[in-house]
């Protein structure tokens, strides 16, 4: 069997982490790797009493730092397929199945889920016009077609985790990863997902302004 492991990063997720983290073995998954980003809560402690591998940063570095440093967790353990994962209980632990399923059957390297070609629940309004953004400028400057660019849950294989290193800290980490997936000629393919907004997840998130931020950010980097 293929060594698949789940990578979570966790930024003061102690109200949910426990949950995800249950939900994610009753699926079959036992190796999760939650990544404390430099908590102030009862995150790490929550998560090892769930059952997963704690990796800590002693400060805030951004969640990009943090699913690289459970990526290198894996590449030193020799993992076959890493799934990055959210911790704020918006993902549906029976839809990584589907996500994988590409990279078992050996048709792609990445798959990167997308709520647009599964389902939104209660999605903002401003939430759904600043990504359907983030897809337009993908298209234009990384020059691959996709639904959904800034989704937390994907999948990789083990050719594409020793490739693929992440190189920014914070949100951009995705335009980072499908700039790589474009540089190295990887297969990619998507799988429809479901996102579920609460009140918890959006408090959680990225505010609008913070995402428009990302988005000029990459502009200028790219017209540089």
């Amino acid at each position: 069997m293929p060594k698949i492991l789940i990578v979570i990063p966790a930024y003061n997720e102690e109200k949910m982490i426990g949950k995800v983290i249950a939900d994610i073995k009753k699926e079959g998954y036992k190796n999760i790797v939650v990544v404390d980003d430099g908590s102030v809560d009862k995150t790490s402690e929550v998560a090892k009493k769930a059952g997963a591998t704690i990796l800590r940063h002693i400060l805030n570095l951004g969640q990009g730092a943090a699913i690289e440093t459970g990526l290198e967790y894996c590449r030193k353990i020799n993992a076959d397929i890493v799934v990055t994962y959210d911790a704020d209980g918006q993902f549906r632990a029976f839809e990584i199945k589907k996500v994988i399923q590409p990279i078992l059957d050996k048709k792609a390297d990445v798959v990167l889920g997308s709520r647009f070609l599964g389902k939104t629940v209660n999605m903002p309004f401003l939430k759904k016009l600043t990504l359907k953004g983030a897809i337009f400028f993908t298209d234009i400057f990384s020059n691959i077609k996709l639904t959904d660019t800034h989704n937390g849950f994907r999948a990789f294989s083990k050719n594409a985790l020793n490739k693929i290193f992440i190189n920014h800290s914070g949100m951009a980490h995705a335009s980072d990863i499908i700039d790589q997936i474009k540089r190295y000629n990887l297969r990619y393919q998507e799988a429809p997902v479901t996102v579920l907004y609460t009140d918890y997840s959006l408090k959680k998130g990225q505010s609008i302004l913070n995402s428009i931020k990302i988005v000029l950010d990459l502009l200028f980097e790219k017209l540089k």
